[in-house]
């Protein structure tokens, strides 16, 4: 029982470590079967992501306008991550978007400069999440819009690990592939009931009614899930399989279509 708890101690903290950059006091082995656990806990790192990013928006709306407080709140965003998905998003962009060959598509992704599709991407999609933000900060129901902001980085997190354990690698040995390849279904099954325990009671905690939490969380889920496999459908049909740089590319495009819905319904 100690060594199980240890165990998932140990895959709690990768995940943190991994997606974060959220200081993780004690050391972890980024090894293949705690890499592979690891996945069950990727919610928890983006539900600690979405708690500070909305402990944040509450201190910016006391005085500080909308559309810089949107800024403001965009970058911690990208700098809790690391800028790990969103440069993944952009790597994704001039690969697939190069018109080469499926192995050049590839080589052009594991190059570390950024190219012009890269770039176009990449201001594409923050413009388009800083747009959804200033409109959720400024709304008068900013209050019952908190859980589902903190669900947004939850959910896309909990697809990318589903993208990571079900679709094929485009290059099984190297990179994240061979790192994961442990893991699997169980594991995002296991990420599923994470989401659910850390999510329900932040609805319940800011007063949504459980049949209403537990229909947003159910359509929110599904949109997630809708967006990550004709994502990652389309991105295997192109390169054979999935890369690191197209996990951060799901995980971003589950945020923004998120972001997106959760706009439009609370500001109407």
């Amino acid at each position: 029982m100690i060594d199980l708890v240890k165990r998932h101690a140990q895959s709690f903290a990768a995940a943190i470590q991994f997606l974060t950059r959220v200081p993780v006091p004690w050391q972890v082995p980024f090894e293949r079967p705690v890499l592979a656990r690891s996945v069950i806990y990727f919610p928890a790192a983006g539900w600690l992501i979405g708690v500070l990013l909305t402990a944040c928006a509450d201190l910016l709306r006391i005085g500080v306008p909308p559309l810089p407080g949107a800024v403001i709140l965009l970058g911690l965003w990208v700098a809790l991550s690391g800028g790990l998905h969103l440069d993944g998003w952009m790597d994704t962009a001039d690969g697939v978007f190069s018109g080469r060959s499926r192995e050049r598509m590839l080589d052009i992704m594991k190059d570390s400069r950024v190219g012009a599709m890269g770039v176009i991407a990449a201001v594409l999609l923050l413009l388009f999440k800083f747009a959804a933000l200033a409109e959720l900060v400024a709304s008068p129901a900013w209050r019952t819009a908190v859980p589902a902001l903190i669900a947004v980085p939850a959910l896309s997190r909990l697809w990318m690990g589903a993208a990571i354990a079900g679709w094929p690698s485009a290059r099984p040995n190297e990179g994240l592939a061979a790192y994961f390849a442990d893991a699997g279904r169980r594991h995002s099954a296991g990420a599923l009931i994470v989401a659910a325990a850390l999510l329900l009671p932040v609805f319940r905690l800011t007063g949504w009614p459980l049949s209403d939490a537990l229909l947003f969380l159910l359509a929110a889920a599904a949109t997630g899930a809708l967006v990550s496999w004709l994502l990652a459908g389309w991105l295997c049909r192109r390169l054979g399989g999935l890369t690191g740089d197209t996990y951060g590319a799901i995980n971003e495009a589950v945020e923004a279509a998120l972001l997106f819905a959760i706009a439009v319904l609370w500001t109407q």
